[in-house]
Parts: structure tokens; C-alpha cells; sequence
């Protein structure tokens, strides 16, 4: 890489990472090397770029307008260098963002044949059920599931999916099962990180929605730890598809409320990058969406 564009993508590293500590670790740098290069980039321009504080860097005016070109030309270099190798020549690190339970059941194994086709390709994969900072994170792509909140982040829709209430079979043998949303009132629930699992849940039937208050008797952190709980019979637990397919098809969990209708999930691919990823995120969100298309969830069993 030349001494220029190695100075943009260090300084895109610090300024959307916040640290120059971070951004060396990720780049394989010293911190003196990064923070050296972007000290040259700054004087070679006659312009501070970086504001630095004990705690933080955060880019200058100047700065924020430098970074958003850096980051098109470091683009642009990216789909160059792609459209000249052809498609079977992606190569480099692609780091992916998504929910643990989505990831393991869905993503994960969709992704196998994409490593295959590409083997010049890398994968850094973090898997968390909290919604992280992407920018600050360095992620190239995101899974989320659910309502995307407004920004300018780009995104792709991947599948929709059911939500359903389940319980475990233990759990219905000793307490019995709600015949009407009213009827949770008198059941213990576990709630999950999602936020339609930790407010009010809305179900639907004949054309008509009625909202509850689920008792919320266990509130977990995960939605892995969440499915652990009502799988251990503490409680009733609003979940998708996604999360206990296998379970209610062996007859482990039950669901409940079977002819009220949820709110669906929608999963995304988000880039954090704008509307115009990099080749290598487009082919795998590509590759995403076809096997999503080909093999989709399956629907809630009734």
C-alpha cells in the first residue's frame, strides 16, 4: 500500500474507532507508527484532522469532511481492484455483526458455501444480542433484526419471519396454557432482550389487536439465556421462530396463543458504510439474500 493511501485508511481507522490505540491493534501497527502517520497526514495537509483527549479522538470539522472522501477512495480502490481480478478474486477481511441465536441457527451455516466460493476471504465474526456502535466497531456489515431506526446507514432485507409465545411442556403440565392474550395476566414470563419482548405484547386475530402486560418474572440479558429460562419451565416467553423451531417440533416447548398473530421479525443487512458497500459486502449479502430466498424460515407450525 503507498504511503498515501495507507495514511487514509489509518486516519479513517483512528477517526471512526476513536483511538489510536484501537485502530493500531486492527491494522497490525504500533501505536506510535499510527500515530505518527496521521501526524504526517495532518502536517502534509496544514490542517488538524483529529482532536485528541485522554479519553477520545474525534475528528475536527475538517476532519469529518476528509474522512467521508477518504472513505470513497478507499472504496473506489476496493471495487477497482475487484472489477480487475473478476469475481472469483475477492480476497481481504470482512467483519460481520449479528444477534447470537439469528447467527448460529440462520447465518453461520448459510455462510460456509460463501468461504468456499472465496477463498481469498476472511471472516471476523462478533456476536452479541445488544445493538453495538458499527462505526466505532469497525463492522463492514450488520445483522439486525427488527425496526431499523433512521440513518444513513444503507441496508438490504434478508427475511421475515414469526414471532410466537412458547412455553415449555413442563411448564404447561403444572400451570396450564392461556386460551386469550388476557389470560398471560396469571402466568409468570420471561423477557428477552428484544423490545417488543420487554413491553407490551400486541396480538391480532379477525382483524382486530389487543395489547397485554406480560408479569415479568425473569428478565435475561441474551436471547440464548432467555430460551434457557423457558425451555426450564419458568415461564411463558415471547420468541420467533428462529429461536425454538426444533424445540416445538419435538415437542420439548408449546406454543401458545396459536391463533393470534404476532408482529413479524424482519432481518437486514445494514451497511454502516452509506447505500454503496464495498464488492466483497455486496457479494456476501448477495449470497445472504439468495439463500434466504431459496431456503427460507420456516413459518410457525400451528
Amino acid at each position: 500500500m503507498s504511503d498515501r493511501l495507507q495514511e487514509l485508511a489509518v486516519f479513517a481507522r483512528v477517526a471512526d474507532s476513536g483511538s489510536f490505540s484501537r485502530a493500531a491493534r486492527e491494522l497490525g501497527l504500533s501505536q506510535p507508527s499510527t500515530s505518527r502517520i496521521v501526524g504526517e497526514l495532518e502536517a502534509r495537509l496544514g490542517v488538524k484532522l483529529l482532536l485528541r483527549t485522554t479519553r477520545r479522538v474525534t475528528p475536527t470539522d475538517a476532519g469529518l469532511a476528509f474522512l467521508e472522501r477518504a472513505k470513497q477512495l478507499l472504496a473506489d480502490l476496493d471495487e477497482a481492484e475487484h472489477l480487475a481480478r473478476g469475481v472469483d478474486s475477492l480476497r481481504g477481511l470482512i467483519r460481520i455483526v449479528m444477534p447470537v441465536t439469528f447467527g448460529l441457527r440462520e447465518a453461520i451455516p448459510r455462510l460456509a458455501p460463501f468461504l468456499e466460493a472465496h477463498p481469498g476471504l476472511r471472516l471476523d465474526i462478533n456476536m452479541a444480542d445488544t445493538r453495538q456502535d458499527l462505526v466505532a466497531e469497525g463492522a463492514d456489515v450488520a445483522l439486525r433484526l427488527g425496526d431499523l431506526p433512521d440513518s444513513s446507514f444503507g441496508a438490504r432485507r434478508l427475511a421475515t419471519f414469526d414471532r410466537i409465545v412458547v412455553a415449555a411442556r413442563t411448564y404447561v403440565d403444572r400451570h396450564g396454557a392461556p386460551r386469550t392474550p388476557a389470560e398471560l395476566a396469571g402466568h409468570a414470563c420471561v423477557m428477552g432482550p428484544h423490545l417488543m419482548a420487554r413491553s407490551r405484547w400486541a396480538f391480532t386475530r379477525d382483524g382486530k389487536t389487543v395489547s397485554v402486560q406480560p408479569d415479568e418474572r425473569v428478565r435475561v440479558s441474551t436471547g440464548e439465556g432467555m430460551m434457557a429460562c423457558v425451555r426450564a419451565g419458568m415461564g411463558v416467553g415471547m420468541t420467533s421462530t428462529v429461536m425454538c423451531g426444533d424445540e416445538i417440533a419435538a415437542g420439548t416447548l408449546v406454543r401458545l396463543l396459536a391463533d393470534y398473530d404476532l408482529p413479524t421479525v424482519t432481518a437486514h443487512a445494514v451497511f454502516p458504510g452509506g447505500p454503496r458497500p464495498s464488492a466483497k459486502v455486496r457479494a456476501l449479502v448477495d449470497h445472504l439474500a439468495r439463500s434466504f430466498e431459496e431456503a427460507p424460515i420456516p413459518p410457525a407450525p400451528r
